[in-house]
Formats: C-alpha cells, sequence, structure tokens
C-alpha cells in the first residue's frame, strides 16, 4: 500500500481508503448496503491487512449506524487508525438537527465521538455547503473542536470551488484552523472536478479523497450496452448517484475499461481505480463493498500499473470539454499558467 500525504499537512494515510456508508443498512443506505457487525468486522480486518490506515464515515450513514459499527469493528485497534467522519444532514426532525450552525457542529461532533466510542476525530468533515450558517461561525466552532483536542484535521466535502475558496479566505483571515482537504465525486464517468475544484486542490495544498469513484457500480462492468443491469444493483434499485447526461459515452467509457481490463486479466473496477490514483492531486480513494470479495478485488487496484497508452485510451474516451475561460486561456496565455493551471489544459495543449 502507497501512503501519500493529506495535502500540506504531515498526516499521511493510505492511497485506498474503506468507505463505511455499507454498514448498517438503514433508511436509504439500504440500497448501498447492510453489513452488520460480522461483515463489517471481516472488511475492515481485510482492509488492515492491506494497509489501508483511513476508514470513512458519517454521521448520517445508517442514521448514525454506521459510526457505531465501525467503532465496534475497530475495538482495540482504533490507535492503530485514522477515522474520518462528516456533519451537516439531517440527523432528526427538530429544526437545529441539520446543517453547520455552531450548535449543530459542537453536538454532532460530541455524539459522533459517543458512537465511534474514541475521543477524538482524526478528520472531521463538513458534508456539503450551507448557505444560511455563516462560515466564520461553522469555522470557529471547527477550530475549538481542533484546539479541544476532539478533532485533529478538519476538511470540506461537495463545496463548489468558490464556497472552498472563500472558506479557506475566512480560515486564513480569522487565523482558524483550515481545511486540510476535500472530499469529492470524480471518476472516469464525470470529470467535472477538473474544472475548478483539483487546479483548487493544487493552488492551496488541499489533499483530496475521492467518493464513489465507481460512479455507484457503473463502472464495474456489470452495466454492458444493450444488456438489462443485473438484479441487486443500486441502479435497479433506484439509486441515481451519479446522474448519467450522456448514456452513450458511458458505455463507450466502459468498453475501454473493459477492454484495458482484460488485457491484465483484472476486472474493470480495478482499472477504474488504478486511473484515479495515478491523477494529479489526488490523496486517497474511498472504496466500499457490499461483500468481502467485492473488497478484495478493490483492493487489489492499488497494486495495478497502468501503461501510458492505457491510461491516454482512458482519457480520450472520457475527456471533457474546454470550457470558457479556459480554452481562451489556453489559446492566449498559455505561457504564464501555473501548474495549477495546466493540471486541467495541458492535453489541450499537447493536442494544439
Amino acid at each position: 500500500m502507497e501512503y501519500r500525504y493529506l495535502g500540506r499537512s504531515g498526516l499521511r494515510v493510505s492511497a485506498l481508503t474503506m468507505g463505511t456508508m455499507t454498514f448498517g443498512g438503514v433508511g436509504w443506505a439500504s440500497m448501498v448496503g447492510s453489513a452488520g457487525i460480522e461483515e463489517a468486522t471481516r472488511q475492515v480486518d481485510m482492509c488492515l491487512d492491506a494497509g489501508v490506515t483511513l476508514f470513512d464515515t458519517a454521521n448520517s450513514y445508517s442514521a448514525g449506524l454506521s459510526e457505531k459499527i465501525l467503532g465496534e469493528a475497530l475495538g482495540g485497534r482504533r490507535d492503530e487508525v485514522l477515522i474520518a467522519t462528516k456533519v451537516r444532514m439531517r440527523m432528526g426532525d427538530g429544526p437545529n438537527e441539520q446543517g453547520l450552525s455552531r450548535y449543530s457542529v459542537i453536538r454532532e461532533c460530541e455524539a459522533s465521538l459517543k458512537r465511534l466510542g474514541t475521543d477524538h476525530i482524526d478528520l472531521y468533515q463538513v458534508h456539503e455547503w450551507d448557505g444560511r450558517t455563516p462560515l466564520d461561525e461553522t469555522l470557529r466552532a471547527l477550530d475549538d473542536l481542533v484546539r479541544a483536542g476532539k478533532v485533529r484535521y478538519i476538511g470540506v466535502s461537495n463545496y463548489a470551488a468558490w464556497q472552498l475558496m472563500k472558506a479557506l479566505g475566512v480560515s486564513d483571515r480569522a487565523g482558524f484552523a483550515r481545511f486540510a482537504s476535500q472530499q469529492i465525486y470524480y471518476s472516469l464517468q464525470a470529470r467535472d472536478t477538473e474544472y475548478e475544484l483539483l487546479p483548487a486542490a493544487l493552488d492551496q495544498g488541499l489533499g483530496v479523497l475521492v467518493w464513489s469513484p465507481l460512479a455507484g457500480g457503473l463502472l464495474t462492468g456489470k452495466y454492458r450496452r444493450g444488456e438489462a443491469p443485473p438484479d441487486g444493483t443500486r441502479r435497479f434499485a433506484g439509486w441515481t448517484e451519479p446522474p448519467v447526461e450522456d448514456e452513450g459515452k458511458l458505455y463507450e467509457i466502459i468498453d475501454t475499461l473493459v477492454e484495458v481490463a482484460a488485457a491484465h486479466g483484472v476486472s474493470a473496477a480495478q482499472v477504474a481505480l488504478a486511473w484515479l490514483l495515478q491523477r494529479p492531486a489526488i490523496t486517497s480513494v474511498i472504496i466500499g463493498a457490499r461483500t468481502g470479495e467485492q473488497l478484495a478485488d478493490n483492493l487489489a487496484a492499488a497494486e495495478l500499473v497502468l501503461a501510458p497508452d492505457e491510461v491516454a485510451a482512458l482519457d480520450a474516451v472520457s475527456a471533457i470539454p474546454l470550457l470558457y475561460p479556459y480554452w481562451h486561456q489556453a489559446r492566449t496565455v498559455s505561457d504564464r499558467l501555473s501548474p495549477a493551471d495546466l493540471s486541467l489544459i495541458q492535453r489541450y495543449l499537447d493536442e494544439g
């Protein structure tokens, strides 16, 4: 297992992170998985044996049950790993049981600590934007948790780039603890994050954690052109994350994945994960599975090395158009662009 620094922090994390949305199976999470303590412990053991050190959960996964199961599955091994969890989503019917107010952030942190059975959270992430709470209120509450030792690092998830930069500006100006990472959706199926979020991470020194790297199962090879999706899949059950805007392009990507996978004798899922692991700015890719067999397959992606021509083929079939102002910058000022700028534009410059 490779270990990478989480942005500018001194914290090193495994290139693969175990996601635990599949633990519990309460409410909407039942469409993802329903592992109980026995299966969860087996999967945690597999990850530890493979060298995984970061485990990601959220207070809203199965209404807190995911956190509880993770804490129990780790047991006395808590200090051998890093735990990341999140706050923001609705946790009850009361008017203050969602959002990022000081009340909610501190209250939910205390509840997560109790469920996890620990005295600190290694990476505490805001799960989503809250446009009704002033950023300085949220960030001061997070800073207080860091100063109290209840949280080691803070991160952000699912922010737009302008929201991320505004938050970093508030933290820098006020001297609050700064976000060390962002957790984003990124896959061959949708590379939108390359427009602004990945360049922002490179420019601001943020670690990047990737959720749903297999596009909700779409990139596993189970979905093929002209074939009905297999029974029991999330899509079959009505799961709609991520949305598919161009079905034809999706199947072209899957076809290329399957072709590359066949050349290596591995699954399409492993190829999709390996492609992400070699992308600029990516710190760790979050994997989760309903079964131990799926998890074992995903873990093997850490050892898969793709040839340059294979990466190029995957890049080409999944390429995104160069939007304004990027095409204008590429045509007129490419000689004075930073590495962060070029992370998106370089391919287009190379193609002329």
